[in-house]
């Protein structure tokens, strides 16, 4: 269990976004805006994507990521986590319905026929709370 600081946990629990940056299979960074969910009970956070998405095949191949969570009031404010990412199936979708519920939308509204869902956990390796606004 990770310790994330009082000072930025607004940034965890409310209804922000993140950028999430993989490693391509060509080595540089491929980074994508992503929803994603505290879970309060855990103290991690978690990611639900389509397993057809390019970022779970980059995990499965390299789980190091960087999940960074912007102050979009203060934009000098942000939330670095460098972590590994440890996937599972989501079965019966059942991780992606709560986390959706968290944004009041389907996450699998776009999910073709027979596509499945992972549930992304990050295991911090590294958590980095700024403020440089003084």
């Amino acid at each position: 269990m990770t310790d994330f600081p009082a000072s930025h946990r607004d940034l965890l629990e409310g209804q922000g976004f993140a950028t999430l940056a993989t490693f391509a299979p060509s080595g540089y960074p491929q980074v994508t805006a992503v929803s994603f969910f505290f879970d309060e009970q855990d103290q991690e956070v978690k990611l639900s994507l389509n397993e057809t998405r390019k970022k779970v095949r980059n995990l499965q191949r390299d789980p190091r990521c960087n999940l960074f969570l912007l102050d979009f009031a203060n934009p000098l404010r942000y939330l670095e986590i460098r972590a590994d990412a440890e996937l599972a199936l989501d079965e019966g979708k059942v991780f992606a319905a709560r986390a959706g519920a968290k944004y009041g939308q389907d996450f699998t509204q776009h999910d073709q026929p027979g596509e499945g869902r992972v549930v992304v956990t990050l295991r911090p390796v590294a958590v980095n709370a700024v403020d440089i606004s003084g």
